[in-house]
């Protein structure tokens, strides 16, 4: 045998033992099949790959790779991919193609068998027009990111709309949302009342807390204002007439929502209703088109405050205990607590004095502006005071809010605080007592130690550093009913607020004295 065909023999056997001791399969490996002919292609093993052949629709191009021509050349390159180059071990991604895409590239991967990458993929035909339109089941970058984001979008709008929704529901309104400036409310009111009368019963028949908030605005609505009566910090006052009958429209500035708010709060509180106590009859917010009017409606009473009463006229004995007793009456119902299943809460007016008590027509007198009330919660002893930047008026302050030791935790502070205030009232009202046309001009308390306007430390010196009080004319101790006033003015000016008379107390002294003035009379 030749030596030559020795050596050939041997390398067959020696390459046929190593493809027996070599794992996996056998690919066609090279980088370009459309090489001259008579040149072998390459091999090579891969154990648990992929062998891989690709046809690719290309543009004529140089060695550099740079374009030459338009002419299309078909390109096919077989490769081994290794298993541990493969992403997504059973389903490789370097082996799928997109169908639009197939008429460009193609790519067939396979290991059933040796060297069966030696079948190359097909193109599919070049379409006329080829349109990117995705398949049903395929989702573009903006679907995934409107379906993702938009839940949470929604989530969140939810959210919101819960926590403002708990939150209105938290807060206690005392009106409605506005209704339409157009509507008919005649219509609303169907067999509702139709005098103030009417009104008071038909409210005390219920909780006692008030109109249902749709009658308030529903009356509001039907309100013609006739005549301002009255102007202060707060706003306005105007008397209105309603069905015929007059009413008072406290109509408060926008930067004095606050007090409105909690006045009409304070007036709805179950039980509180008392013929001392000004009437309440709705509260409304209403825009008259350039701002939000913020409305509360009340009994009229055409004498005014006790304050304009006693500058036009003088009273008599008689008078002088009629409007302090009835005046007691309301203050002694406020501090007072109701218990029951419908009861009142304690109330504190905090803000005192002559202007904010009004005189009947029968010479008696009720309670109004509860605008700084705060109400005192028994069961867990505290007291709910309402977040408002307006104080006392200076003049009326106790000593324990003019040096504000006061206790703010500790609801008969406010009650104690409340008779101080009550007994400069009726220091007001015993001067303008005529006996034998005898009688004081109308001053106000401490006219004569500090300005018309007093700032907090000019009343803090008088009330608490010199402990002034203010002077009992000498004429008052020859008259028993003012005597008693004199007696009890004092007892409600101590300086030890827990000495000082309860609300009850003034009110039962009182009554013992109209009675002895009936007698007299």
């Amino acid at each position: 045998m030749d030596i030559n065909k020795c050596l050939l023999l041997g390398h067959l056997l020696l390459l046929s033992f190593s493809f027996c001791i070599v794992n996996g399969i056998k690919c066609i490996e090279c980088e370009y099949c459309n090489r001259p002919e008579g040149v072998e292609n390459k091999t090579c093993f891969v154990d648990g790959g992929y062998c891989i052949s690709l046809i690719v629709r290309d543009k004529e191009k140089d060695k550099a790779g740079v374009q030459i021509s338009d002419k299309p050349v078909i390109r096919i390159s077989r490769r081994c991919l290794e298993k541990g180059k493969t992403f997504l071990p059973n389903r490789p991604l370097f082996c799928s193609v997109n169908e639009f895409h197939k008429h460009q590239q193609n790519v067939r991967c396979c290991k059933d068998q040796d060297l069966c990458n030696s079948i190359a993929p097909e193109l599919t035909p070049i379409p006329s027009k080829v349109v990117q339109t995705p398949p049903e089941n395929f989702l573009s970058s903006t679907d995934l990111v409107v379906m993702i984001v938009l839940p949470i979008i929604v989530f969140s709008i939810c959210v919101l709309g819960l926590v403002v929704f708990c939150y209105l529901r938290r807060r206690p309104h005392p009106y409605a949302q506005p209704l339409d400036q157009h509507c008919d409310t005649s219509l609303l009111m169907g067999s509702q009342p139709s005098s103030l009368k009417e009104l008071y019963d038909w409210s005390q028949s219920g909780s006692g807390s008030g109109l249902p908030l749709l009658v308030q605005r529903t009356i509001a609505r039907q309100i013609r204002l006739c005549e301002i009566i009255g102007k202060g910090r707060y706003g306005e006052v105007w008397r209105g007439n309603w069905r015929g009958e007059n009413v008072a429209v406290k109509i408060f500035s926008s930067r004095e929502e606050r007090s409105w708010f909690r006045e009409a709060e304070i007036y709805q509180t179950v039980m509180l209703r008392h013929e001392n106590i000004l009437g309440f009859i709705a509260a409304d917010n209403k825009d008259n088109g350039t701002w939000t009017q913020l409305w509360l409606i009340t009994d009229y009473h055409e004498n005014g405050s006790l304050f304009d009463f006693l500058n036009r006229q003088t009273v008599s004995p008689m008078g002088m205990v009629r409007l302090a007793h009835t005046a007691a009456c309301g203050m002694a119902h406020l501090h007072m607590e109701i218990l029951g299943a419908q009861g009142k809460p304690a109330i504190a007016h905090r803000d005192l004095k002559s202007k904010n008590i009004l005189v009947r027509s029968n010479g008696t007198c009720c309670i109004a502006d509860l605008g700084l009330a705060v109400r005192h919660d028994s069961k867990l002893d505290s007291v709910d005071i309402a977040p408002n930047n307006r104080v006392g008026t200076k003049r009326y302050m106790a000593p324990e809010c003019l040096d504000e030791t006061i206790n703010m935790d500790h609801f008969e502070s406010f009650k104690r605080a409340d008779v101080y205030s009550f007994g400069l009232v009726l220091w007001e009202i015993a001067r303008r007592c005529s006996v034998g046309g005898i009688f004081e001009e109308y001053q106000q308390p401490y006219y004569d130690l500090v300005p018309s306007d007093p700032s907090l430390e000019e009343m803090r010196k008088i009330v608490c550093g010199d402990k002034q009080r203010p002077a009992i004319p000498n004429r008052w101790q020859n008259i028993e009913s003012l005597r008693v006033m004199a007696r009890l003015m004092k007892e409600c000016w101590y300086s030890n607020a827990a000495a000082r008379l309860t609300a009850l107390r003034i009110r039962k002294t009182l009554a013992c004295l109209a009675e002895q003035e009936d007698i007299k009379i």
